[in-house]
């Protein structure tokens, strides 16, 4: 079994459920479920306990944490309770955040369902919740005890599901792993959905952000790092109800043109960037930046005052945090898209 380890977090590729007992400690287990994940699965597995959850953003919130701290509370579960969080990004978010705060903490797991959380929302201990319409506002970083990865999930997904987590898996690439980038160049399309070649996409992927979380865990250096694409991707995510793996894919190139109008990152390197989202079926032309857009970014967790720590791209594989001026970053950029 392939395996890493972030802050004593354990991330291994094997199957669900049987590999779960690797993880397991005693204690009783109860399973927080994507509603469309049980709805396909649930019939093949025989798990003790389990509260189903609708895997959608407007879903993400106080209300659902509320809810499933009620029914721990009637379930009696306590602070040897396991919490094991089975779906994609939104249930592995609610999962680690009531696992967090539940009795000051209980331990749990992920058994993430879709490419993108296997790649990024698994790993790395953020979870949190929406407020107010700006996502994760209200969160912690905590890490799970494991991220248990079957890809056998990944049968059944849409191609567009494949599109979101390709966005992730490029993110990682631009940032910190230039072999993974040119490998991506070199992929034959027919191979988008392969197994084989999906899981080392996957473990290649998550041992960037790995490296990146093992230096600097609590988010106060090099993990903005991960932010790339997310400082606009957040904004126009939630402004035009776009699916996250896309509107990442639209901060990255907003993100990335700053870093070219500003002299960082060479044309040639920005095209690339832009050729490698195309290909994967994401999409390139960003919207103008409306001023909902850009008060949604005004409420960014990654703001300080009148500055954001953004994310400069310096080539393929190499990035670094700068603080600019939110402002600065607003006038280059809508220069760019009047003139698109």
């Amino acid at each position: 079994m392939i395996e890493t380890e972030i802050k004593g977090c354990k991330i291994a590729f094997g199957q669900f459920p049987v590999d779960l007992k690797r993880f397991l400690t005693g204690g009783k287990q109860i399973f927080i479920v994507d509603e469309a994940v049980w709805d396909k699965f649930g019939r093949y597995t025989t798990l003790s306990s389990v509260i189903k959850v609708k895997g959608r953003e407007e879903f993400k919130t106080l209300e659902t944490v509320k809810r499933i701290y009620e029914i721990l509370l009637d379930q009696e579960a306590d602070r040897y309770t396991w919490l094991i969080g089975l779906g994609g990004g939104v249930v592995l978010d609610i999962t680690g955040f009531v696992a967090s705060t539940y009795l000051r903490g209980v331990p749990y797991g992920f058994v993430p369902t879709t490419l993108l959380a296997q790649v990024d929302a698994s790993i790395g201990g953020k979870n949190g919740v929406n407020f107010k319409g700006i996502k994760n506002v209200i969160g912690v970083i905590n890490q799970p005890s494991f991220v248990l990865i079957d890809t056998n999930f990944l049968n059944t997904l849409p191609r567009k599901e494949f599109e979101n987590g390709y966005s992730e898996i490029i993110k990682h690439a631009v940032i910190g792993g230039k072999e993974l980038f040119e490998t991506l160049e070199l992929m034959p399309l027919e191979e988008f959905q392969n197994k084989k070649f999906i899981e080392r996409l996957i473990w290649e992927s998550i041992l960037v952000k790995a490296e990146i979380v093992k230096r600097d865990e609590f988010d106060f250096g090099e993990r903005r790092k991960l932010n790339f694409g997310h400082t606009f991707g957040h904004a126009i995510e939630t402004t035009y109800r776009l699916s996250h793996g896309y509107a990442v894919a639209l901060g990255m190139i907003l993100e990335a043109r700053y870093s070219m109008e500003k002299g960082f990152l060479s044309r040639g390197d920005f095209i690339r960037i832009e050729s490698l989202l195309r290909k994967f079926g994401l999409p390139t032309s960003p919207p103008k930046i409306s001023e909902r857009v850009l008060n949604r970014i005004r409420g960014d967790k990654k703001r300080e005052d009148k500055f954001i720590h953004f994310v400069i791209i310096d080539g393929i594989g190499s990035s670094r945090i700068e603080k600019v001026m939110i402002e600065e970053v607003m006038e280059v950029l809508n220069g760019v898209c009047e003139h698109r």
